[in-house]
């Protein structure tokens, strides 16, 4: 359940609560713009906005949000602060918290951005004359941003933006802890296998897309982007290295084979022979995942989501 969606629920029943968002950011902070934490009559639910005295700050105006409205909670992270939180100090950080009312449109506003992969949802900050949120669906204004608060600190802008979405080829032993895994870390998954009895729905969560097909028909049903990653995690050379050569001229963001540098030699070999440019095989990382050492099948999840993780959060250019 999103954190949209238990809001929504919160809000429904009327019991009170509020939800807290991270608004503004400058220098270091602890958590990103849009960052959430749900908050019910008893405390905290759902996520966090960074623990320590930031936190418990937000817990307690929750409970004075519910009767007056949005509130605004900005806070300097000087040295002492910073310390409570194990953190560099310097940030300065913007909260929102609003409470969860039993308003139709507010709680209307919130299901629907819980159903949509992406759009724009509105707040007024001034409740003055009743509650205020809208969501208008589709790709918002391109800027990327989580959420934005405005200049007069009267509204909050939020976009929401699909995670990006990771391609596992293989849905064996080793693929399917990799698509759980990059499944509990927040991108969108697709399974591919050409063997219907690995390529079952029932073994994956069910936000993830299952593909029992040959890696062409597939490909032709996922079409992939920058924004997307590619695993290749198949049961032998043979089936990676058609994979890969597939694969690798589609301008994936990250493209990533399970694998020796041993491997990877022989693979590479056999497709620049096939025709397959070295700039293209050259962006690839083998052995997929980060260095640590990973054996078994789910520490090698581990070491894959977190390369992923970090190909995620790279600067932008």
């Amino acid at each position: 359940m999103t954190i949209w969606r238990a809001a929504a629920l919160l809000a429904r029943a009327g019991n009170g609560g509020a939800l807290a968002t991270v608004a503004r950011t400058l220098g270091s902070t602890p958590v990103p713009v849009g960052t959430k934490m749900l908050v019910g009559p008893a405390g905290r639910l759902e996520g966090s906005i960074g623990g320590g005295c930031v936190e418990a700050d937000v817990l307690e105006v929750a409970q004075a949000a519910t009767g007056h409205g949005p509130l605004i909670r900005t806070h300097h992270l000087n040295a002492d602060i910073a310390g409570d939180l194990g953190l560099s100090c310097g940030g300065t950080v913007d909260i929102v918290v609003e409470p969860l009312v039993q308003h139709e449109a507010f709680i209307a506003a919130l299901e629907a951005a819980a159903l949509a992969v992406q759009g724009t949802l509105t707040t007024a900050l001034d409740w003055s004359h009743g509650p205020v949120k809208h969501f208008s669906p589709g790709t918002g204004d391109g800027s990327g941003a989580a959420a934005v608060l405005s200049l007069d600190r009267r509204t909050m802008i939020e976009h929401l933006l699909p995670p990006p979405r990771v391609v596992v080829f293989g849905a064996g032993h080793v693929g399917s802890a990799i698509a759980h895994a990059a499944a509990v870390a927040g991108f969108r998954v697709v399974v591919v296998d050409d063997r219907p009895e690995f390529a079952d729905p029932a073994r994956f969560p069910s936000t993830t897309c299952v593909v029992a097909a040959p890696v062409a028909a597939a490909l032709a049903q996922v079409s992939i982007g920058a924004q997307d990653a590619v695993v290749i995690a198949t049961r032998g050379h043979r089936h990676d290295a058609a994979i890969l050569e597939l694969v690798a001229t589609t301008g994936a963001g990250y493209v990533g084979l399970l694998g020796s540098r041993r491997k990877q030699a022989v693979v590479t070999k056999a497709l620049r022979a096939a025709g397959v440019p070295a700039a293209a095989l050259e962006r690839v990382h083998v052995p997929v995942g980060l260095p640590i050492g990973a054996e078994t099948p789910e520490e090698i999840a581990v070491s894959v989501a977190a390369e992923l993780i970090a190909w995620r959060r790279r600067p932008s250019s």
